[in-house]
């Protein structure tokens, strides 16, 4: 199956350029309009990819998988430059290998959200500030980076087919507050310089903060306060961004050799504009948590986890190629083993136009622990060749 999927992706991509004249002809718009004083956008995504996977097991190894995301706005602005809306977003499909951020939840953001000219309030279901800022390395396609990632190729039989990286995936941006229920504040950006704060009360997720304490589980996080800084400008042919985020917390139902939340990360990106068409972008982050596999309900008093990214992307017109490399390790504790991974990606990508992107490319994952695999082993090597694409509205 292998070369057959190979040999299509290559056709395909090489034969867009030819119909890209037929393609320009069409867009697709959010749908707009307006209700009183009040405007409307709904949007989205669709998203699918076919694979071949060389892992082990007995199991298929080709297949596909993908998600569809409703995104929905309703806004009112005022002549003062106040502008006060409601947005969402929904993740109306996927499947064990596609998945967002949060979990998979029907209701992945709703909150409220404030601008004025002296910066931006959130209010409910979002981003923290410290990932909402977040530089990690640029990225061909996003969806399918080796950095967290929300699509895969790789299942795990022993847990019933589910993508293998639930076990341990990178992910160098501060994340830790998820979409739970919070209050964040965004500045202006002033002289290259944005700031950013938040304030999560718990891990709820019913949209308003303060009125629940979160799930009652074992180590439960709450108070979680975390801030972001963000610098990016422009010298010349150059730009230049770097962030710095960070999250702490308190453990409200501590067990021994458990703690309160700590998560740090920085990164950095460098863009050049070589002409009119060609840049080229080079950049990376490192996180550090006091997480379990940066599971928030299994932060340690000690060990730590941490992700390294690094990529670079070389775009010429609606082309576009790049290389990732990543690295991670979990410290074992209470019975959970050492993790430990390494992940090369190598990718190109088309824009056929302002929606759609057709993206292919070959991912490596390899894996050991102190423990096991479902192999019977402690190392685990697995390789896939994928075609992916994306249509935004």
């Amino acid at each position: 199956m292998r070369s057959p999927l190979l040999a299509g992706a290559a056709v395909f991509l090489l034969s867009a350029g030819g119909a890209r004249a037929a393609w320009d002809d069409w867009s697709l718009q959010p749908l707009t309009g307006e209700l009183g004083d009040l405007n409307y956008s709904v949007g989205g995504q669709l998203q699918g990819s076919v694979f071949t996977a060389n892992q082990p097991g007995t199991f298929s190894t080709t297949g596909g998988t993908g998600a569809a995301q409703l995104n929905a706005r309703i806004e009112r602005d005022y002549d003062s430059g106040l502008a006060i809306a409601l947005k969402g977003q929904f993740e109306l499909f996927h499947d064990r290998l596609s998945s967002d951020n949060y979990g998979g939840d029907l209701v992945a953001k709703t909150y409220v959200s404030v601008q004025t000219g002296l910066g931006r309030i959130d209010v409910g279901m979002s981003d923290g500030a410290a990932y909402a800022l977040a530089i990690v390395g640029p990225a061909v396609n996003g969806e399918v980076s080796i950095d967290n990632p929300n699509a895969t190729f790789f299942r795990d039989p022993s847990t019933g087919g589910r993508a293998f990286i639930d076990l341990f995936a990178l992910n160098s941006a501060v994340e830790s507050s998820l979409n739970y229920d919070k209050i964040s504040y965004y500045s202006p950006r002033l002289f290259g310089f944005q700031i950013a704060a938040s304030f999560t009360p718990s891990e709820a997720k019913i949209v308003v903060p303060f009125a629940n304490n979160g799930p009652n589980v074992a180590n439960r996080q709450r108070y979680l306060w975390e801030g972001a800084a963000n610098y990016s400008d422009s010298f010349g042919p150059i730009t230049l961004g770097v962030y710095g985020g960070v999250t702490v917390g308190h453990n409200d139902t501590k067990t021994p050799g458990h703690a309160g939340l700590t998560d740090w990360a920085f990164g950095s990106e460098a863009d050049w504009n070589i002409d009119d068409d060609t840049k080229w972008s080079i950049g990376g982050a490192y996180r550090q948590a006091n997480t379990y596999a940066f599971d928030i309900n299994n932060a340690l008093a000690s060990g730590a986890t941490q992700s390294m990214h690094l990529s670079s992307v070389l775009s010429y017109g609606s082309w576009s190629i790049g290389g990732e490399f990543g690295n991670g390790a979990a410290d074992g504790a209470f019975g959970l083993p050492t993790l430990g991974m390494h992940a090369y990606m190598v990718d190109a990508a088309y824009a056929v136009n302002s929606n759609l992107q057709i993206s292919g490319g070959w991912q490596r994952l390899n894996y050991h622990s102190t423990a096991t695999f479902y192999n019977g082993l402690p190392r685990i090597e697995m390789d896939a060749f994928f075609l992916h694409a994306a249509l935004n509205i």
